[in-house]
């Protein structure tokens, strides 16, 4: 039997991954129906529906400025997984970049690579966001920069510690002795060996993307009006708390089963990827 067949029998064996794998199709097609469809505007405010309980013509109610909570939601799982993509994707392309020029050049390039991931770790991606609002204003964008920022240390620190482990095997001697350079034997031989740790480790950073950004709007860093978003709906469900308490358990569920989700995604990767971590927990 092939590695594909077997990685997919083990996929659709493992209950954390097939668990995780529903509810992040889910997230992403909460996303995409929402290009297409909403129940209401959720850009429209409409003061006389404000603060309307569920059922009465809206399936969860309404916010404090009468739009359709379902709406919002729906809208706001854009904002979540934009970021989470693009905030991801910039911390997976440069770490891995660094962390691959530090073990194949190794000495003094290694060390300063590590020492300015070092330096990274110093700058959390709430108080590189604070930084950026300081100088450039509060937005998407910035918290977009500020969390891909944070994920550049991360990656690196793991590709280079994958990857040198990658080194010392013996195909990859083999093909030094074959006169491949080090570029050569990156891209053909290093980086195929780490892909499947770097996916489980961009899986489980996309949780943490989407969680730094429900905090970064929560604090009015992050996605601006009228741009939905669920940390944004939080913040302003909190002086209502005891007016309308379930303003703030919608968006809350939404980003837990989110995180949730892709956490047990990874979590399941990890082990389809490696039996061996499996069998030893």
């Amino acid at each position: 039997m092939s590695a594909g067949p077997r990685l997919w029998q083990r996929a659709l064996q493992h209950r954390s991954f097939t668990f995780g794998a529903i509810l992040s199709v889910l997230l992403v097609i909460a996303a995409g129906v929402s290009f297409v469809w909403t129940p209401f505007n959720p850009y429209e405010i409409d003061m006389a529906k404000r603060l309307l309980p569920a059922g009465q013509g809206h399936l969860l109610g309404t916010d404090p400025y009468g739009r359709d909570i379902v709406s919002l939601l729906l809208v706001g799982a854009r904002a979540s997984i934009a970021v989470g993509v693009i905030a991801v994707g910039i911390g997976l392309v440069v770490g891995t970049a660094f962390g691959l020029l530090a073990a194949a050049k190794r000495g003094w390039v290694e060390e300063l690579i590590m020492r300015l991931a070092d330096f990274g770790f110093a700058f959390p991606a709430i108080l590189s966001a604070i930084m950026l609002t300081a100088v450039f204003g509060p937005g998407m964008v910035n918290a977009i920069i500020a969390i891909g920022i944070y994920n550049i240390p991360t990656f690196a620190r793991i590709t280079r510690a994958s990857a040198n482990a990658v080194w010392s095997r013996e195909f990859v001697m083999a093909a030094r002795a074959c006169g491949k350079g080090p570029l050569s034997i990156t891209i053909e031989h290093v980086l195929p060996n780490i892909m499947s740790v770097l996916i489980v480790q961009a899986t489980i950073r996309f949780a943490i993307a989407i969680l730094a950004e429900a905090a970064l709007s929560y604090l009015g860093l992050g996605t601006q009006p009228p741009q939905p978003s669920w940390g944004r709906m939080l913040s302003e469900a909190q002086t209502l708390m005891f007016q309308a308490p379930m303003l703030a358990v919608y968006p809350g569920v939404a980003i837990a089963l989110a995180v949730l989700g892709l956490n047990l995604l990874g979590d399941g990767l990890r082990d389809i990827f490696d039996p061996r971590l499996a069998r030893k927990r």
